[in-house]
């Protein structure tokens, strides 16, 4: 059983075909989330933070993919790493959520991602495998990362 807020180990920067490192991350409210319970479905696991300029244009399209691509298994599970979770809610005022947030004000699942750069992204694939990441957030990328979901996620 994990412990609210861990993280397992990782002791090197993650490539594409490595586990993702799992974690268990409370969000505002009810119950922790755990990456290990969304085994078998993609989940694109983003690290953000309320001062992040291109955390502004990412929120939008997490929101539309999660919509778009929910029912075929996607889940888009964002992971705010401010110290203050005020800060958080302010950013999450202007830009809402339509994904799962979660909080790591400890910094453990950001180490254990080695996040460089906000925002961060990872995409799991459904046996738990990195599929693709990305640091920082390229508008000119989206359409590749959709085209990725779409492979690994189930026909609508």
């Amino acid at each position: 059983m994990a412990v609210l807020g861990s993280v397992a180990p990782h002791a090197r920067a993650l490539s594409v075909g490595d586990e993702a490192p799992l974690f268990v991350l409370p969000p505002a409210q009810g119950a922790p989330v755990a990456l290990a319970a969304l085994r078998g479905r993609v989940v694109y696991v983003d690290f953000w933070a309320s001062w992040c300029g291109p955390c502004r244009r990412s929120f939008p399209w997490m929101s539309d993919i999660q919509r778009r691509y929910g029912d075929r298994g996607l889940a888009v599970v964002a992971i705010n790493v401010d110290a203050k979770r005020d800060d958080a809610a302010r950013f999450l005022r202007q830009y809402p959520a339509d994904f799962t947030v979660v909080y790591d004000s400890a910094g453990n699942t950001p180490a254990a991602y080695d996040v460089k750069a906000m925002p961060s992204s990872y995409l799991v694939d459904p046996a738990g495998r990195i599929a693709w990441m990305e640091h920082g957030f390229l508008d000119e990328h989206r359409a590749l990362v959709e085209e990725r979901i779409r492979a690994l996620t189930r026909p609508p």
